[in-house]
């Protein structure tokens, strides 16, 4: 493809060279960089792309794409010069792949949480629905049947065009997209189009990241004020940060709730272990997810269906017979009738979510028994509130690892006690590995209790310092509840 061709759409503020070579490839990784490929210096967190210009060029780069020039110019190279790397990434990945998201129907999630079940069931629902449907989500990505294992949230901009273009030589017609808050702030979705944005909720999170609970609104916020005029903008009335999010769209705005006025309206009849039985547009359905939250995911993904043309029992039938997304209050039982459910949540608002459903099913005898940690080189202000949370809504808490990476265990364990009130120290454990934490968990409940595993669902490994060793919450507790069926 001719480099004049990538450049659509993209503002130069100054060229050196020419713009009439073949480009074969993209590259910002410098290691990955030779002859044919125009390479991207990025300002990022930990190094700067643009001291690697000379070793790219020496590799056989022929263009270089960065926001600042170097001092001298080498013969025979193209240099554009950019005010974000980032954003010219974005765009020149889109026009490289053909522009794929421009053939699909792509809708894209965000929130903090919920993004996942969401994205999940709309995927689930219209391929029942008889459409060609690819996915993109924290836990895998998918194109039709064929999985694409998951490396972040959402993708960075070469790879997403790349799956975006694979989805349409697969002849895909929609792609449901998760949209982290990381990615709209390092213009990953720079590029594409969308005909719907979808916004779930917002919460503490990522704050090592963005510093501030504002930044982390604006940074939701900003995907919908980057949705184009014939795209829709569905957001959840009942978080108070709902409206903020349409503020600015151009897109046509529409809501769903369970408690205020909304285009999109729901009421839970009943909420049991078996599922939920919902009141939505005067029409009573019973469906296999469980709890209050998985009522406003419930809702969100008919909300944007009804918006994407779809017959109302036609979604709500199928909506009925489908289960959520891995790992998300994923429940198993023993013999003793021991509940064992692992769920994902690692926020504050999420493990009370969960708690609060465990909460308002349970007879109320039963005892509830939590294990959670913390991920390490993540968020530290969210450890103690988790902590006491957990503690809040729990009969007994251990708390233990979660994913470390480089930090000490035990320090992320001392940020978690440091929220355990002395009231609450009575019926609260550590225990920093985590399998002993859930086996000690299994042994201490008796016939009808309750355990909550909280934080990591679906994921399969476990990250010690920069090593990913094997475990599976689901596995663990399963086994350790066989073990005293």
């Amino acid at each position: 493809m001719q480099l004049q061709e990538i450049l659509y759409g993209v503002t130069i503020l100054k060229l050196v060279g020419v713009t009439n070579r073949t480009v074969t490839a993209l590259e910002f990784d410098s290691r990955k960089a030779g002859p044919g490929a125009v390479f991207f210096a990025i300002k990022g967190t930990m190094t700067d792309g643009h001291q690697y210009i000379p070793q790219t060029i020496a590799a056989g780069v022929d263009v270089i794409v960065c926001e600042d020039l170097p001092e001298t110019f080498e013969d025979g190279l193209s240099y554009i010069q950019v005010e974000n790397a980032n954003v010219a990434l974005g765009i020149m990945a889109a026009n490289f792949y053909g522009n794929p998201s421009s053939k699909l129907k792509l809708v894209g999630i965000t929130g903090t949480n919920g993004k996942t079940t969401i994205a999940t069931l709309l995927f689930k629902l219209f391929t029942e629905l008889g459409y060609a449907v690819g996915l993109i989500s924290t836990v895998e990505n998918q194109i039709k049947e064929q999985v694409v294992p998951a490396t972040h949230t959402t993708p960075n901009p070469l790879a997403l065009n790349l799956l975006l273009k694979q989805m349409v030589d697969a002849g895909c017609v929609y792609c449901f997209m998760e949209v982290s808050s990381h990615a709209v702030v390092q213009h990953r979705i720079e590029g594409l189009t969308f005909v719907g944005g979808v916004f779930s909720n917002i919460t503490h999170d990522h704050l090592d990241f963005h510093k501030t609970f504002d930044n982390y609104i604006k940074a939701k916020k900003g995907f919908f004020d980057s949705l184009p005029k014939h795209a829709f903008a569905l957001t959840n009335a009942d978080d108070k940060n709902g409206q903020v999010m349409l503020q600015n769209t151009r897109a046509t705005r529409k809501s769903y709730a369970l408690k205020q006025m909304a285009d999109f309206k729901a009421k839970i009849i009943e909420n049991s272990f078996s599922g939920l039985n919902l009141e939505i547009d005067q029409l009573e359905v019973f469906f296999k997810l469980v709890g209050s939250f998985n009522a406003y995911n419930l809702l969100a993904v008919y909300g944007t269906a009804i918006l994407l043309g779809e017959d109302k029992m036609n979604v709500l039938t199928v909506l009925s017979e489908l289960s959520g997304a891995e790992g998300r209050f994923d429940y198993v039982a023993n013999t003793q009738k021991i509940i064992g459910i692992v769920d994902y949540a690692h926020t504050p608002d999420a493990v009370q979510n969960v708690l609060s459903t465990i909460s308002n099913i349970r007879k109320g005898t039963e005892q509830v028994i939590t294990v959670i940690g913390c991920g390490g080189d993540r968020d530290t202000t969210k450890r103690p509130v988790m902590a006491q949370v957990a503690c809040d809504w729990s009969d007994k808490v251990i708390l233990t690892s979660d994913n470390p990476r480089t930090e000490d265990p035990n320090a992320i364990l001392r940020d978690m006690e440091a929220g355990v009130s002395p009231t609450n120290r009575r019926k609260t454990l550590t225990i920093a590995d985590r399998k002993e934490a859930i086996r000690t968990a299994c042994h201490l409940a008796k016939p009808g209790d309750i355990i909550l595993v909280a934080g990591k669902g679906h994921e399969k490994y476990q990250e010690i310092n920069g090593v990913r060793y094997h475990f599976d919450d689901k596995e663990i507790l399963t086994e350790q509840l066989n073990l005293i069926s």
